[in-house]
C-alpha cells in the first residue's frame, strides 16, 4: 500500500515543465538528480554534461557501469581513450564512449558509481522472486510486493511495445521484473553515493528509468522519502502526456537503423 500511495503522489510532478537546453544552467537544488537520455543521442549527452556543470556533483551513478568497472575509474585521465579503456567500456553494448566522455569531463572530480545489474542477476530475475536477487533491502525499495494488476498490465504492454511487439507473452512478466530490478538498483546506488559523499548525486540513465510514477525516483522515494530529487527526461520529437518527469527536453531524432529489424 505504501508503494501505491507514493507512486500516485509522484505520478504528476507539481511543477512539471518543458525547458530549453539553456534551462539546464539554472536548475533547482536537490540531493539526487536523475538525468535521462536516449542512449545513442549525442545531443542528450551534451545536455547532461551541461546540467552537470551546473550541479557540480560529488558523485555520479551510471546505469552503464558495473560496480567493478566504476571502481576501476582512475582519479585522473589524459584522454577519452584512456578513461574508456580503464572503464572497459568497449564491448558492453553501449554507444561509443566518445558520446559519454563529455559527462565525465564535466565533473572530473566526482566519485564514480556503477549501478548496472549484472547479466546473471538479470537472468535470475526470470525465475526467482525479486527479493531474492536484489543486492539491497528489497522491502525498503518495494521489491517484496507485487504490482497492482493494472500496473502490471501497463508495464507489460510497454515492454512489448519497446521490443517491437515481438516478445512471447510469457516473457513479459520477467521483463517487467528486470525493469523493476534496474530501477531499484539505480535508487539503491544513488542513496549509497549520497551517504558516502554528501551529494549532490547525478544519475545517468535512460529516460524510461527517470519517470516519477514507477522509475528509479519512485523507488528512492519509497526507500528514503527524506531525500530530495529532480528528474529530467529527454525525448525525441515529442514528450509523453501526461509528463512523467519534473523537467523535460524535446530534441530532434537521430538517424538510426530500424531497431525492429533485429526481431524480424
Amino acid at each position: 500500500m505504501r508503494w501505491v500511495i507514493l507512486c500516485a503522489a509522484l505520478a504528476l510532478p507539481a511543477q512539471a515543465s518543458e525547458i530549453a537546453p539553456d534551462g539546464l544552467d539554472n536548475l533547482p537544488g536537490a540531493d539526487v538528480y536523475f538525468l535521462g537520455e536516449v542512449h545513442d543521442h549525442e545531443g542528450h549527452h551534451l545536455n547532461q554534461a551541461r546540467a552537470i556543470r551546473t550541479i557540480d556533483p560529488a558523485a555520479m551513478v551510471f546505469e552503464m557501469l558495473t560496480e567493478a568497472q566504476a571502481t576501476a575509474a582512475p582519479a585522473s585521465w589524459d584522454s577519452a581513450e584512456d578513461l574508456g579503456a580503464a572503464l572497459e567500456w568497449a564491448g558492453n553494448g553501449w554507444p561509443d564512449f566518445a558520446m559519454y566522455f563529455p559527462i565525465f569531463e564535466a565533473a572530473p572530480d566526482a566519485r564514480i558509481y556503477g549501478a548496472a545489474v549484472p547479466r546473471d542477476v538479470a537472468r535470475a530475475a526470470f525465475g526467482q522472486p525479486l527479493a531474492e536477487v536484489f543486492a539491497g533491502d528489497a522491502a525498503r525499495f518495494g521489491l517484496d510486493q507485487p504490482l497492482a494488476s493494472e500496473d502490471q498490465t501497463a508495464r507489460e504492454a510497454l515492454q512489448q511495445a519497446a521490443h517491437c511487439n515481438a516478445l512471447p507473452d510469457e516473457m513479459l512478466p520477467g521483463m517487467v521484473d528486470i525493469q523493476r530490478l534496474r530501477d531499484a538498483e539505480l535508487a539503491r546506488v544513488a542513496e549509497l553515493a549520497l551517504r558516502d559523499t554528501g551529494g549532490p548525486v547525478v544519475v545517468i540513465t535512460g529516460t524510461g528509468h527517470v519517470r516519477r510514477d514507477w522509475g528509479a525516483p519512485a523507488a528512492l522515494a519509497v526507500a528514503a522519502p527524506e531525500v530530495s530529487s529532480l528528474t529530467l527526461g529527454q525525448y525525441e520529437l515529442a514528450a509523453p502526456e501526461p509528463p512523467l518527469t519534473d523537467l523535460w527536453i524535446v530534441t530532434d531524432a537521430v538517424a538510426r537503423e530500424d531497431p525492429c529489424a533485429a526481431f524480424q
